[in-house]
């Protein structure tokens, strides 16, 4: 069957063209209009994971979703909105004398929310599929654009008001949590304590170069997300300057050291691109967990100083090789997943289990296992990375990853 011109050029020009805060209503009204919906709304995923909230609604009476006040709150967990998310596959439905569509709004495997709509039984399911999901492509780009100039999209993604020291955690980690690449698919999840101990994770992707990091501060509450401020700054700006792995560690160490904001361990590690050789550097942090077919192993690294311990006379970190082969699963993780309510948990027995999900749902799980085994009440920071190493070999990007790829990758949408 072949297909209408493509109606992206002119949603992008009409969003472009309204005020930020009003860009995804505008889409969800040319949606409704094109369509003949009853409803359409955009979904946006709240910081937990675990949780939706509807951000923006177009209704053939005209309301919507404003700005402020309330907002429905909608939580995943055994829901149809969890299954589009988790799958990355449109759902398609009968709704009394309507269908109900649901497409995910994700972005390189950073799942963003959904769009919801409820359309005409008689409209055809091939066509209105297609034209929705590639609106919700369009949508994931009108979000990350729009972003950058309104709260709007930050205050639907929070569930409550953050304290001082979480505002500023939150803002150290990276604006995208998940990525999918060629060579590469990663995810990071933080499940924050009730003092916030300062936990935060990064990536960074250029050329030739992974770049990904973890560090987990000493203390709570404020003085850790003031430790992790200057950490994390002086991380990234050594390696926006190209600064060496070790080069880095070193800056991050003195930063710490000068400015009298406590120490921190932490991990660094380079992947390079091309060849796939892997260079750590562990600053006093918990060994990594790597997964090589179906069997779970600990990287007994060597162990160097936590950041900003201001050793006399200072010593050099070393750089480590990491081996690292096509089908790895590796995990970075802070002591909050493996120590008090993390003991609880078989985290290789976990990572076993897991094995066929997309790496942005296993960390979520991780995460949650070690909060349900505290009762919801965290002492500490538990933050993990997980990443699926493809290959230098590969030359598109993967759009799902696990040990079932056959499975995985038509339950998966490829265009998003």
């Amino acid at each position: 069957m072949s297909r209408r011109p493509s109606d992206l050029p002119r949603l992008l020009t009409a969003a472009e063209m309204a005020a930020p805060v009003e860009a995804v209503a505008v889409v969800a009204e040319d949606l409704r209009r094109r369509f003949a919906a009853t409803k359409v709304s955009f979904l946006i995923v709240d910081l937990t994971g675990r949780a939706l909230a509807r951000l923006s609604t177009a209704t053939t009476t005209g309301t919507g979703t404003g700005t402020g006040g309330e907002t429905e709150r909608i939580p995943l967990s055994g829901s149809v909105y969890e299954q589009v998310i988790r799958t990355q596959r449109p759902h398609h439905e009968p709704a009394g004398r309507e269908q109900r569509v649901i497409v995910p709004v994700t972005n390189r495997g950073d799942a963003i929310g959904l769009l919801e709509l409820l359309l005409p039984a008689d409209r055809s399911e091939e066509d209105v599929v297609h034209a929705v999901g590639e609106a919700a492509h369009a949508l994931a780009y009108v979000v990350i654009a729009n972003g950058r100039f309104t709260d709007f999209y930050t205050w639907g993604k929070r569930t409550r008001p953050p304290t001082l020291a979480a505002e500023i955690q939150y803002q150290l980690l990276p604006q995208a949590l998940s990525c999918e690449a060629a060579q590469f698919t990663f995810s990071g999840s933080l499940e924050p304590s009730e003092d916030l101990s300062g936990d935060t994770f990064d990536y960074s992707l250029d050329r030739d170069t992974l770049h990904l990091s973890v560090t987990d501060p000493m203390g709570h509450d404020l003085d850790a997300a003031l430790t992790a401020t200057v950490l994390v700054g002086a991380l990234r700006r050594a390696r926006r300057a190209g600064a060496t792995l070790a080069e880095q560690a070193h800056q991050g160490d003195q930063a710490l050291t000068t400015h009298g904001h406590g120490h921190a361990t932490g991990q660094l590690l380079r992947i390079n691109l091309h060849t796939g050789k892997a260079k750590l550097v562990n600053a006093g942090h918990p060994w990594p967990l790597r997964m090589r077919a179906g069997v779970v192993e600990t990287i007994t690294c060597q162990i160097d100083q936590p950041f900003g311990l201001a050793l006399a006379p200072p010593r050099p970190y070393r750089i480590q090789t990491l081996d690292l082969r096509p089908g790895d699963r590796l995990l970075m993780l802070t002591d909050g997943m493996l120590e008090r309510h993390g003991e609880k948990i078989d985290m290789a027995d976990l990572l076993r289990q897991t094995r066929s999900l997309h790496p942005r749902e296993t960390t979520l799980m991780l995460t949650s296992a070690v909060r349900d085994a505290s009762g919801g009440r965290l002492e500490d920071d538990a933050t993990v990375m997980c990443l699926d190493w493809h290959g230098p070999q590969e030359e598109h990007r993967h759009v799902s990853s696990g040990a079932d790829t056959q499975q995985a990758s038509t339950a998966r949408t490829p265009n998003h």
